[in-house]
């Protein structure tokens, strides 16, 4: 066997050691191993997760021989979760693979306690009681959870957890934390160390733009009463300032300066996403609160004081013009003001364990480090029971998903995802189904449509009858190339909630294979 680091070496590039030591530590149930499950579950094997747990209570079908490949021929009459869980353990034996042989429905219902062993569930194909049980399962025993499905075209991916705190939420585009706005004593030092009018025009074209802003900045502030540029002219006068000071046209250094001229014109102190986190309720803490709230509890302390309003810094710096004295003595000052600031952490952090009971030393360094350096992208997603989304309806947000023609046919595939539920509970069977019944099917089905909105307590709303009659057409099947997809989109937020990195979907996913389109529902 290839040893972990070579083997998984592409995936610890994005989420590291410590995302894939999480990985290899996770046990996931998966409930019915149709096309949807096993794509979602083959994902996860290949990424190396601990172990696995198929829950089926199907038999290898013919029908599943065209849009399942993890059964063949020799399966047919032999138990779905056995030959799924055969063929997933070949893909990876690093992994742990059983199956059970019954009914997910059954289970959830006669033993719900086996779901309490694992750290997450993926429910695939689930009907909306069984949905609503096993949420509140899940959630009693701080299971995390994942609902997918795929039906014809489309398919819908939604997440279920109390609450999901996140560190590591590695965003696209973030401003560098350089504090060019609001340089500490060190960095003001340094730059003032520095002359911006230096005779030798080597030293003048490999001068850090980080210095010369810092010293802009600080004239501009010095002439302007302590404010910096904020109107557009100011911010036009003050980019003229930086060309007025290069003496040649070939300096780098002052270009990349006039580029990075909008850092110095952020807004001081923290985001209006970080101030809601720290003054969360979940902040005040007590002997039962996570590490990530103490470490939040910490994290408000120094703003309020040490930070002066804005949180720890960072660390890094980008690459730019410099000279290798200059960068490297920099780059100290940086790391030198990011482990100062962790050092105050991680005491403030020791104090509150201490003042609620718990071990002083029970939150690693590292992991206080880590949340240090990422303070500033710090993410807390919270998800509705299921029950309540169902039972208690966002009424606005449904009516304005409807009426919005960007939205209106991911909202009504929503609609009709829920609707056929309700036509199998009074039918037993599916819309489109069986071959023969399509036009009174598609009269069933807009009956079920018009309750569930008049439930929903959105009376008058409707859904095309277009896309009633494509609902029926899909005959409930599960097409390989969508329940593939589908398993991609789900598999992607299992490693997200696992690995605790990236942000997951909060929100019910829905895929539209008819448009080509993927759309996130706030319900």
């Amino acid at each position: 066997m290839a040893e972990p680091k070579t083997k998984y070496d592409r995936q610890l590039r994005i989420w590291g050691e410590q995302g894939q030591t999480a990985l290899e530590k996770a046990s996931i149930c998966l409930l019915n191993c149709g096309p949807t499950g096993s794509e979602t579950l083959k994902n996860l094997v290949l990424g190396g997760v601990g172990s696995i747990t198929v829950i089926d209570g199907s038999k290898v079908e013919l029908g599943d021989l065209g849009n399942n490949f993890m059964v063949d021929e020799s399966c047919v009459g032999q138990s779905k979760a056995k030959c799924v869980c055969t063929f997933l353990q070949e893909l990876n034996d690093a992994v742990k693979a059983k199956f059970i042989e019954e009914y997910p429905e059954a289970l959830v219902d006669s033993n719900p306690s086996f779901f309490s062993q694992f750290t997450l569930v993926v429910a695939t194909q689930l009907a909306e009681d069984s949905m609503v049980k096993l949420d509140k399962i899940c959630r009693e025993a701080n299971v995390l959870l994942i609902f997918a499905r795929s039906y014809g075209l489309t398919g819908f991916v939604r997440n279920s957890v109390k609450e999901h705190a996140v560190i590591e939420s590695k965003p696209d585009h973030f401003l560098d934390d350089l504090r060019l706005n609001n340089p500490w004593p060190e960095l003001k030092r340094f730059a003032e160390s520095i002359d911006l009018k230096v005779a030798d025009p080597v030293a003048h074209k490999h001068t850090p733009y980080v210095v010369i802003l810092v010293k802009m900045a600080e004239e501009w502030a010095k002439a302007h009463g302590g404010a910096l540029p904020s109107t557009r002219d100011e911010k036009k006068e003050f980019k003229e300032l930086l060309k007025a000071g290069m003496v040649a046209i070939d300096e780098d250094n002052y270009r990349e300066a006039i580029e990075a001229s909008f850092k110095v014109f952020a807004p001081r102190g923290i985001s209006s996403d970080l101030l809601q986190i720290i003054h969360d309720s979940c902040s005040e803490v007590d002997s039962n609160s996570s590490d990530f709230w103490v470490m939040v509890a910490a994290l408000k302390e120094f703003i309020v004081n040490e930070g002066g309003g804005e949180a720890p810094l960072e660390g890094s710096i980008p690459d730019m013009t410099s000279s290798t004295e200059l960068y490297v003595n920099l780059q100290k000052i940086y790391l030198a003001k990011a482990e100062a600031d962790f050092l105050v952490i991680q005491q403030r952090v020791k104090s509150i364990l201490k003042r609620i009971g718990r071990d002083p030393d029970s939150i690693s360094k590292t992991m206080i480090k880590s949340f240090c350096k990422n303070a500033r992208k710090l993410k807390v997603c919270r998800y509705r029971l299921i029950e309540d989304e169902f039972s208690n309806p966002a009424v606005p947000e449904i009516q304005k998903y409807l009426t919005d023609e960007e939205y209106s046919v991911a909202m009504g595939f929503y609609i009709l995802l829920r609707a056929v539920d309700r036509f199998s509970a009074n039918y037993n069977s599916f819309p489109g189904q069986f071959e023969g019944e399509m036009d009174e099917d598609i009269s069933r089905l807009k009956t079920a449509v018009v309750g569930l909105l008049n439930d929903l307590g959105c009376n008058g709303s409707t859904v095309t009858e277009d896309l009633i009659n494509e609902m029926c057409r899909f005959g409930a099947s599960e097409l390989h190339a969508v329940a593939a997809f589908i398993g991609g989109i789900a598999s992607q937020e299992v490693i997200k909630l696992i690995t605790k990195q990236f942000v997951p979907m909060v929100g019910t996913f829905i895929f539209n294979g008819i448009d080509q389109k993927s759309q996130l529902l706030a319900l």
